[in-house]
């Protein structure tokens, strides 16, 4: 690659680092992560470390609100266990995640957790909630699930409903931890996703806080293809009224805020459209508002079909449309 290309892609570097760069060159593709560099190495007033990594392969972040095993059978979940699968067959490295429902039994499926991953912090409506991240594998195809949890928000019986079937009162905040939770995982593994793909409502708010607040400028996702995922996961009942408020610290403008100052299963999914560059329909009985709100808004839609081989293909090959290409 020439110095030219280099110097277009490096955005942040000084002189003396790009100097190294053209000498040192192992690999095309790389991120850029915070490092405090002296001034004797760099002269410009914010500092970066170039952090190379091996990304001959797409990297495909699947974030799920069901998963099988560990949720109960649903297109939903099926969807979610499989196509990650079919995915990483296809010659791309990915990375799942989902949330830590009570309903997730632990012990039987050997959770454990990650120290180093957990601890940070997530601040909700001037409150702390500790992040919490556990793993556990499917050993039969060498697939690993991240799970995020909290012990105020992953508590009690139920997923999103409580054992009596009532929708839980703090699901606002619950999809708020899980979407920044994903996002900080994901940086504190250094990881950066050429797609990222939200299955399941619950996973929603990711296309906002990547495209709409500070996450949109950290090199790991200002780069990512949001793709989101239709099920038939409606819900009647809407959120807390003030969930817009909790989002306002976050980011986001009057406009962004306008979809969650009523906060119902349609108005939470248009905003992700909104913010997506691609719509994949997971199932036939989508609600038809969404479909014709993703062709008003002109979206890559990928329809849905029952041939699951047929239909996971067309998503293999519309992630391969999308992925930079190695010279990029």
């Amino acid at each position: 690659m020439s110095n030219e290309k280099w110097e277009n892609k490096v955005k942040f570097c000084g002189k003396d680092i790009l100097k190294k760069l053209s000498k040192t060159i192992v690999r095309k593709s790389f991120i850029v992560v915070n490092y405090p560099i002296t001034k004797k190495n760099c002269n410009f007033a914010q500092t970066y470390f170039i952090l190379f990594q091996d990304m001959t392969k797409p990297r495909v972040l699947f974030v799920s609100q069901e998963i099988e095993p560990y949720s109960p059978n649903s297109i939903m979940a099926d969807f979610g266990r499989y196509l990650p699968q079919y995915i990483m067959e296809h010659g791309k490295e990915i990375r799942i995640f989902m949330p830590r429902f009570a309903n997730v039994n632990e012990r039987k499926n050997q959770l454990h957790e990650v120290i180093r991953l957990s601890g940070l912090n997530i601040v909700i409506d001037d409150t702390d909630h500790p992040l919490i991240i556990k793993v556990a594998s499917i050993s039969s195809v060498r697939m690993q699930i991240y799970f995020i949890d909290n012990e105020d928000y992953f508590v009690g019986k139920g997923d999103i409903r409580d054992e009596n079937g009532v929708f839980k009162p703090d699901n606002d905040e619950r999809t708020i931890f899980f979407a920044r939770g994903v996002l900080e995982t994901i940086k504190n593994l250094s990881w950066k996703p050429d797609i990222i793909q939200c299955s399941g409502w619950f996973s929603m708010l990711l296309p906002f806080y990547i495209k709409r607040t500070d996450y949109r400028d950290n090199p790991f996702f200002m780069e990512s293809k949001v793709i989101v995922t239709l099920c038939d996961d409606e819900f009647g009942e809407t959120m807390a009224e003030n969930m817009a408020k909790k989002l306002k610290t976050d980011g986001g403008t009057q406009k962004d805020w306008k979809f969650y100052k009523e906060p119902t299963y349609v108005n939470i999914m248009k905003a992700a459209i909104n913010y997506s560059d691609g719509v994949i329909l997971a199932s036939a009985n989508v609600n038809q508002e969404l479909i014709d709100y993703a062709k008003d808004c002109k979206k890559d839609i990928i329809p849905f079909t029952p041939y699951k081989n047929e239909y996971f293909q067309s998503i293999n090959e519309y992630f391969d449309s999308i992925a930079p290409k190695e010279d990029d």
